[in-house]
């Protein structure tokens, strides 16, 4: 459970939070993630002050997963802004800088939402522009983009990072063609979106990509691009990683297998993917002299527990904490055993009820032994356990019926 701090100018609960929780037309929250950026925290409010005209009644609420000083600055550098600034600690980072932005979008109280790095390479002077684009266009979702005329990635340091982000953005728009029309930058950390456009709650951030899980799972009718300058970072380094990165695909992967069908499919290349470990295994084992009968069953639970680890890691991620790790692997083990006694039968049984060959009576049996698999899985493995109060209020309506 995440445990939250709240600093504002002055003493702790400060009233200018809560007068700031009915804004004026037009107002704005500044949404910031930060992870140990305290260096970075003095120079943003700054900029923040000197670049939001008073006309536009703004708040800025960092949420904070820092393992350093970052909260304690923080306060401090709050008392001399002209507007509330709160810190919501998270001692649990659940869901990484993407997580974070999802608890600064439920906490935040104005009509328009700004999220935003705090490493100032986001340049606050643009944040009235998002603002005022949205309500030209009536638009739902503003994205600061670097790849349209204007614009410029040349904070991004070194042609790895720039062929990386280059190379991320086009495998997002190719796995997500309709989703990212008319965005042409879903890498951006920066942009402007209506409180009254997402549905915190439908959104599952993994790592730092915030902005594609809500075009993908919450994006708005009308949206709309500014161009900008992608700047240098004011202190400290960069938190991308080759972890942040492994992130990402997983992230990418959930995503794309949303729908039931995407789904199967991907279940089935897993399962494919099973043949090797099972055939490596079967080799070894008979090549030491084990008769193949007993090789091929232990063999075939190698295939299942690489089965196993990727399906929890890439397809049912988000439904783990359904069951205990230890309920999920023994009825995993099961269900994959199961398949390999029931397709011996179902075979027999396509050969001599209907008269089938035995190779097309094979991949028949192949193709509906990993259907009924599939099926099981979702439904027995990961799907949530109906509560001991649904069932009872269950019994309760049926005996009122």
């Amino acid at each position: 459970m995440s445990s939250f701090e709240s600093t504002v100018p002055g003493e702790l609960g400060d009233p200018a939070v809560r007068g700031a929780e009915v804004p004026e037309p037009g107002a704005v929250t500044i949404v910031v993630p930060t992870f140990n950026e305290s260096a970075n925290i003095r120079e943003l409010l700054h900029q923040i002050t000197e670049s939001v005209p008073a006309r536009l009644p703004c708040e800025v609420v960092f949420v904070d997963d820092s393992t350093d000083d970052t909260p304690e600055v923080i306060s401090e550098a709050a008392r001399d802004c002209p507007f509330p600034v709160t810190v919501l600690h998270r001692e649990v980072p659940e869901g990484g800088l993407g997580g974070a932005v999802v608890e600064g979008l439920k906490a935040a109280s104005s009509q328009w939402i700004v999220v935003m790095d705090g490493d100032c390479q986001h340049p606050p002077s643009l944040i009235p522009e998002l603002v005022a684009s949205g309500e030209r266009a009536n638009a739902g979702l503003v994205v600061a983009s670097r790849y349209i005329k204007g614009g410029s990635r040349e904070g991004l340091a070194g042609g790895y990072r720039i062929a990386v982000s280059r190379g991320a953005t086009w495998l997002t728009k190719t796995l997500f063609p309709r989703k990212l029309r008319g965005i042409s930058d879903p890498m951006s950390g920066f942009f402007a979106i209506r409180r009254s456009a997402v549905t915190a709650e439908v959104l599952q951030p993994l790592g730092y990509k915030i902005l594609l899980e809500l075009a993908v799972r919450s994006r708005p009718r009308q949206v709309t691009e500014v161009p900008f300058v992608f700047q240098d970072r004011f202190a400290g380094e960069s938190k991308s990683s080759a972890q942040e990165g492994f992130r990402f695909l997983r992230h990418l992967v959930g995503l794309r297998t949303a729908s039931p069908v995407a789904r199967m499919v991907v279940f089935g290349l897993i399962g494919a993917t099973g043949f090797v470990p099972n055939l490596l295994g079967l080799y070894a084992l008979t090549a030491a002299g084990l008769h193949y009968v007993p090789a091929e069953i232990l063999a075939n639970q190698l295939g299942v527990a690489w089965n196993f680890l990727l399906i929890e890691h890439l397809l049912f991620r988000e439904r783990r904490r359904h069951r205990s790790r230890w309920d999920r692997t023994g009825r995993f083990a099961l269900l994959a055993n199961a398949d390999l006694v029931l397709r011996i039968p179902l075979i027999a049984f396509f050969v001599h009820q209907f008269g089938m060959g035995a190779l097309s009576a094979t991949a028949l049996a192949l193709v509906t032994t990993f259907v009924l698999r599939f099926a099981g899985t979702e439904a027995l493995v990961y799907l949530p356990r109906r509560s001991s109060e649904s069932r009872r209020g269950s019994r309760t309506a049926r005996s009122a019926a």
